[in-house]
Order: structure tokens, then sequence, then C-alpha cells
């Protein structure tokens, strides 16, 4: 007959080793939802500033995300359930890494001081992942709340109202310079982490993967910026027709004729 003793030992055993399986797990969720956030906003980002394109270019994209030319009307519902997905995955990216955050003022403390004493710039760059990601859990939130609620009111129009007559563009602002070194310092943190174009020399990789994040950031940003500006100026222009939603050219030149 087995020893009891020997079966509780091999229970506690058992229980100890999935303990230590979970942080590895996490780490990869974590990554997991990471990549899947920082790509969709890049995608999200080239579509924001089609209205740098025109007027049309933009309308053109926001109906083919409401599935216009799939079911041969516009359904909103699609863009909502989109945007509900990506705050699902936001949320569980953002719980998970709250785990390594600093959950005290004490812990705070300890984590400026060793940082200011080592000096180390990858330290210094997950620093930064704190406090971008701490404004980006607040104002995405918020951003992806009114796009899940209001998926009808997005166009050249509409956005522009948006970030104008509502005072959407002090968020939008900050939303964006938070999401860009947030993302761009994320991916090349999980470059290193998981040897991603590491080649021969990893010292030599990590040099290039560094002047990547800062070439990443510094068009993002740009793009970015002059795209929050264009939406201004339109807003601007618009502000005594607010509610008005876009007519694309070619249904205006329809309707003269």
């Amino acid at each position: 007959m087995q020893d009891p003793n020997n079966v509780l030992e091999g229970v506690g055993l058992s229980s100890q080793l999935k303990k230590s399986r979970m942080p590895a797990k996490l780490d990869f969720f974590q990554s997991a939802t990471g990549l899947i956030l920082a790509l969709f906003m890049w995608g999200h980002m080239f579509f924001v500033s089609t209205i740098l394109l025109g007027k049309d270019a933009m309308y053109t994209v926001t109906k083919m995300f409401e599935g216009a030319y799939i079911f041969e009307e516009p359904h909103p519902g699609i863009v909502a359930f989109g945007a509900g997905l990506i705050f699902i995955i936001f949320i569980v990216h953002a719980g998970i890494a709250l785990r390594k955050f600093p959950n005290s003022f004490k812990q705070y403390k300890t984590f400026k001081a060793h940082a200011k004493m080592m000096n180390h710039q990858d330290t210094n760059l997950w620093g930064v992942q704190v406090i971008t990601g701490f404004t980006m859990f607040f104002l995405g939130s918020v951003h992806l709340y009114i796009i899940m609620t209001h998926p009808d009111k997005i166009g050249p129009y509409a956005s522009a109202d948006r970030v104008v007559d509502e005072w959407m563009w002090p968020l939008y602002l900050l939303l964006l310079l938070a999401v860009e070194w947030h993302g761009s310092i994320g991916l090349y943190r999980l470059a290193v982490k998981w040897g991603w174009f590491e080649g021969e020399n990893a010292k030599e990789s990590r040099k290039k993967l560094k002047k990547g994040k800062i070439y990443v950031t510094a068009f993002f940003l740009t793009l970015g910026l002059l795209s929050l500006a264009a939406y201004i100026k339109i807003g601007i222009e618009h502000s005594d027709k607010v509610g008005e939603r876009y007519v694309p050219t070619s249904v205006v030149q329809t309707g003269a004729h």
C-alpha cells in the first residue's frame, strides 16, 4: 500500500509545479495580447490617416469597415463588435501587466532608486511603459467606449465634429503620445525578450532594434499628429454645421445631374 505521506508530497509538488508555470504562461499571454494590440494600432493609425488623402478616401475606408461593399449597405454594428473585441484584449493585457507594476509608493521609490543607480536604458524604457500604460488604460477605455456606443458616428465630418465640437482633441493628443511610445517600446522589448531578429550578434541586433524603435515612433507620431491636425481643421470649418454627415463627391455629382 502506498504511503499517504508520499501521496500528499506528490500532490504538493504537482501543485508547486503548476504554480511555477503560471508566470511563464502569463508572460506569454501578455506578449501575445500586446503584439495584437500593437499591430491593431498600426492598422488603426493608417485607417485614421486616410483623412490626409481627402474626405472621400476616409469615407470609403469607413464604409468598407462597416461592410457596405459586402452587404450593399453599411452595418456600424460590425465596427462596434470589433471595438468590443479589442476592448476585451486591451483589458486582459492591462490586467496581466498590472502584476509587474509597483503596487505601492514605496515600491515605486525603490524602482526609481534602482533605475537611477543602474542608469540602464532598457530599465528606463520599462518605466516609460508603466507610465504610458497607466495613461492608456483610462484614455483608451474612453475612446473604445465611444466607438462601441456610437459606431455610426465615424466619418470625415462626424469624427471631426467629435474632435473639435466635443473637445476630444486633448484626449486624442495624449492618447496618441501614450500609444505610440508604449507600443514601440513594447514591440522592442518583445523582440529582445523572444529573440526576434537576433541574428549572430545579439548586441548589434539590439542596437539596430533600438534605432528601429526610434524610427517607428517618429513615423507614427508624425502621421498621427498630421491626421489629428487635419480633423481639427475640418472640425473648425464645419463648426456651423455640426451633426451634418459627409456626402461623397460621387453622390453629389450624381445628384447634380
